[in-house]
């Protein structure tokens, strides 16, 4: 049974309690959101560790992507990073490569990963098969479908499967003219393949397999949006509204077989329209959980793209985005480093913070006041203890000319604090 047919039945799971005592709610409270189809936990049915909600009343998570590519094949320095993004505060890690042994690096993601663990199985389906020069056109549905079972067989927790993009969307690419154009590498493929192939999107034909596998593990299924605009011209255009319909209809067709289900959004949006995007996708999807990549409020800061994406992030949130995916500094430019991914995801989590205060999520405004009562009272110690990146705060505190002393360097003998105490 899936955590949704167990919260049907009465059953409070363990996985229901685990998150109930992070969030400081009751796993009632949990259970009723995993049948309203307003919370998701995933969590594969083979795997053991500490799980994490994600949905309506709960804290706002964020995600880190890593994973290889064809140029960069060091599965070695994806695990330094999956480290260092946990280490941050990361609550779940995507593995996306592209490069190298496939199956061996998500094994060993899925094995050293002490937070969820999602995929797309359709990268591996054509990285296979444009690596072994097998031609696009060869790739068969049940070639989209086996990448599926190995990848939760080995313990993937959620998937992303880009079943909105398929032949009556593609109908309308032609006529509806993008400055960006796609810039999803799954809606990408999956418009590459219908071309070559004539076919209709395996995912979006067969959804009912799609579920059948997602029910047996427990798996959670991510609507991918292939068509999230690239560039903030884009930004709720007709495609992107267009196959965001479609989604809505499949998440009651996940809730229908009882598949824990979440829809993924923009993308790049300017951020007087944010909070439109995600008024719209909580509208068309029936309040399921909106995970959100960004979105970035601006396209010209290359290097600096973890910062567009936490100010879009942060908005997001506070108007309902369940689920953050990070951006980093290499975003648009390479695949990024080790400090790139601290960088990104300390970014996120500040954003889903933010967001948290606006939401009134229980716990994250009276996290302020007690750092806000720390600082009042030049308590340092208070202060590492209630920051976010408690690390980085302490050694820029200890290398300052003031490390030694009662106030800091900026304002020395005229601290305001210190003469109010």
């Amino acid at each position: 049974m899936t955590q949704i047919v167990k919260a049907r039945k009465g059953i409070i799971t363990g996985e229901m309690k685990t998150v109930a005592e992070k969030e400081n709610v009751s796993p009632e409270f949990i259970a009723e959101g995993l049948i309203k189809g307003t919370i998701v936990i995933p969590k594969n049915n083979r795997r053991t560790f500490s799980c994490e909600g994600i949905g309506k009343g709960l804290r706002t998570k964020v995600n880190a992507n890593i994973g290889t590519s064809a140029e960069s094949c060091n599965h070695l320095k994806e695990l330094s990073k999956l480290e260092a993004a946990v280490k941050c505060g990361a609550h779940s890690i995507m593995d996306l490569s592209t490069g190298g042994d496939l199956s061996m690096i998500r094994k060993t993601v899925i094995e050293k990963s002490p937070v969820m663990v999602g995929t797309v199985p359709l990268y591996e389906v054509f990285a296979d098969k444009i690596r072994s020069g097998g031609k696009l056109k060869d790739i068969t549905p049940d070639d989209f479908f086996s990448a599926v079972v190995r990848q939760v067989r080995d313990g993937v927790d959620f998937i992303t499967v880009h079943c909105g993009v398929n032949q009556d969307l593609f109908r309308s690419y032609g006529s509806l003219k993008r400055v960006a154009g796609i810039v999803s590498r799954g809606g990408s493929l999956t418009k590459l393949w219908m071309t070559e192939t004539g076919n209709e999107n395996p995912y979006y034909e067969y959804f009912d397999r799609l579920l059948d596998i997602a029910y047996e593990y427990d798996v959670t299924l991510s609507l991918g949006d292939g068509m999230r605009p690239g560039g903030i011209a884009d930004a709720g255009d007709g495609l992107q509204l267009k196959e965001l319909k479609t989604l809505g209809s499949l998440v009651k067709r996940c809730r229908g077989k009882d598949v824990q289900v979440m829809v993924e959004g923009p993308g790049h949006v300017p951020i007087n329209e944010i909070q439109f995007n995600m008024e719209i996708q909580k509208k068309m999807c029936d309040n399921a959980p909106f995970y959100v990549l960004g979105p970035l409020v601006c396209d010209v800061a290359p290097g600096y793209d973890h910062i567009t994406a936490a100010i879009g992030g942060a908005v997001a949130a506070s108007f309902g985005a369940d689920f953050l995916c990070y951006v980093t500094p290499a975003e648009h430019l390479c695949l990024p480093d080790e400090n790139d991914v601290r960088q990104g995801v300390t970014a996120s989590v500040i954003a889903a913070h933010a967001g948290d205060i606006a939401k009134k999520v229980h716990g994250a405004a009276e996290r302020n006041i007690r750092m806000s009562e720390c600082r009042k009272n030049l308590d340092w110690d208070g202060m590492f203890l209630h920051a976010i990146d408690p690390e980085t705060a302490k050694n820029r505190r200890e290398a300052s000319e003031s490390a030694e002393k009662e106030y800091c360097s900026m304002c020395g003998d005229l601290c305001a604090l210190r003469h109010e105490l």
